[in-house]
């Protein structure tokens, strides 16, 4: 097969213990902030039955994604199984869609590191800490995939570790009565506005795909790394957000960037030392996420360059360190534009709005996968086939619609960018051109 470019390939190093990093650090700062804004929308318990019906969604979403993934291990993801599904169409509209998710995800989260330092230091302006951030950690990610995974290791550990500390220190002040309190606001309504937030707390799991590519045995390790990994979530988002609801009155808590540490500050006294101590180490969690979310917005953007989507520097790769560096450096520059230009919420919604459409047309493809290519070979495929794709694209058509209705502006600055994206794309005649270099192409 004929190269693209003569630049140097990924490297293959990472292990089950790495994926599980790299797909819990991915999710984990949904678990510190952000969700919390679904409250303001659903309240409590109306929150909760989105949660529960969001983590059904992940739960047979991640199940069916791991049957693409370890059968077809390509940088691309998503892309790259639309792709093979349907063509060179679909597989822009599922690039477009991860990069929308991947590109918006680290400035929200980069708006909750600026806003936890703030907290700990009122002098120091959130945006200027969050432009910081980009700066230090596309650097840390330009040294090597196996360096940023044990950095990710290291610092999700951290994070979960913390969570886990969080939920002891607060679960003797939880009290019924202040998660019960005014529970469904806004009625069934309520629940559907809520659903981007829930979507929230396992936003971003599925970019173990991105590595793919840089994984040891793919095809064992990556089910392994996501399935530890969606467990490890679901019990945390749970426990956390029950948990929180209960400290006081909820309504205080669902506007703000910092949750856990105010209610921690509630249940113990603001200048109680567990307080202070939980505030300063609740930077690890959105470091984890950050940082996870720079390695897959830069692999996106490498996989989609390589494969003619986007200009072709954007896939050339460090000789030394053999990392995507110019890919690393272009969404950077697009999260930071965001971060001038927008709020949480909205990088949130729109993150989360590029995802759900990914999903869909990933749940698409693996139905049209198993009748084109019956004999691709499947070292796990997704249980209770049909069930478990149907139920997560069920629930993702759903979702979709919701976040539509509920925010009609932003999914019009959504769609109208992928219109005149794919108008060039046409008019470029990129899709006349059979990708060549990439394994998405070879029928087994």
């Amino acid at each position: 097969m004929t190269k693209v470019t003569d630049s140097p390939g990924l490297k293959k190093v990472l292990k089950p213990i790495h994926l599980w990093a790299i797909a819990v650090g991915l999710v984990i700062s949904g678990e510190y902030f952000g969700w919390n804004y679904g409250w303001a929308v659903s309240g409590t318990v109306g929150f909760l039955v989105a949660t529960l019906l969001i983590t059904v969604m992940y739960v047979t979403f991640i199940f069916s994604f791991t049957e693409l993934t370890s059968a077809i291990p390509h940088a691309g993801g998503p892309f790259a199984y639309s792709y093979r599904a349907f063509g060179p169409l679909a597989g822009f509209i599922s690039g477009y869609a991860t990069l929308v998710e991947f590109l918006f995800a680290p400035p929200a989260i980069a708006f909750g590191l600026g806003s936890y330092v703030h907290f700990l230091y009122p002098a120091v302006p959130v945006l200027y800490t969050a432009l910081a951030c980009y700066v230090l950690f596309i650097g840390i990610n330009s040294l090597g995939i196996k360096e940023s995974a044990t950095f990710s290791l290291v610092v999700t550990l951290l994070a979960v570790a913390e969570l886990l500390l969080f939920m002891g220190l607060v679960a003797p002040h939880f009290k019924a009565d202040n998660f019960l309190a005014d529970p469904i606001p806004f009625g069934l309504p309520g629940v559907f506005a809520a659903l981007p937030f829930a979507i929230w707390f396992y936003l971003a799991i599925e970019g173990v795909a991105m590595v793919a590519e840089e994984v040891k045995d793919p095809k064992r390790n990556i089910p392994k790394g996501y399935i530890y990994g969606l467990l490890t979530l679901v019990f945390l988002a749970l426990g956390v957000m029950v948990l929180t609801g209960g400290i006081t009155n909820w309504k205080g808590l669902s506007s703000i960037d910092y949750p856990l540490p105010e209610a921690l500050g509630i249940a113990l006294g603001k200048q109680n030392n567990w307080t202070k101590f939980f505030a300063s180490i609740g930077l690890f969690g959105l470091i984890a996420s950050f940082h996870g979310c720079i390695i897959g917005y830069s692999r996106q953007v490498y996989a989609l360059a390589r494969s003619g989507y986007l200009p072709a520097f954007l896939s050339k790769v460090n000789e030394r360190f053999r990392t995507p560096h110019w890919a690393l450096v272009a969404g950077g520059a697009v999260g930071c534009f965001a971060l001038v230009t927008g709020t949480t919420d909205q990088v949130i919604i729109l993150s989360v709005l590029g995802a759900v459409v990914m999903y869909i047309m990933s749940l698409l493809s693996l139905f049209v996968l198993r009748k084109k290519e019956p004999h691709l070979e499947r070292p796990f495929k997704a249980p209770f086939y049909p069930w478990f794709p149907a139920v997560a694209l069920a629930l993702s058509l759903v979702s979709l619609v919701a976040i539509m209705y509920y925010n009609a502006f932003l999914s019009v600055i959504f769609f109208s960018g992928l219109v005149f994206t794919l108008s060039i794309y046409l008019a470029l005649g990129k899709h006349r051109k059979k990708i060549s270099n990439d394994v998405l192409l070879e029928k087994v």
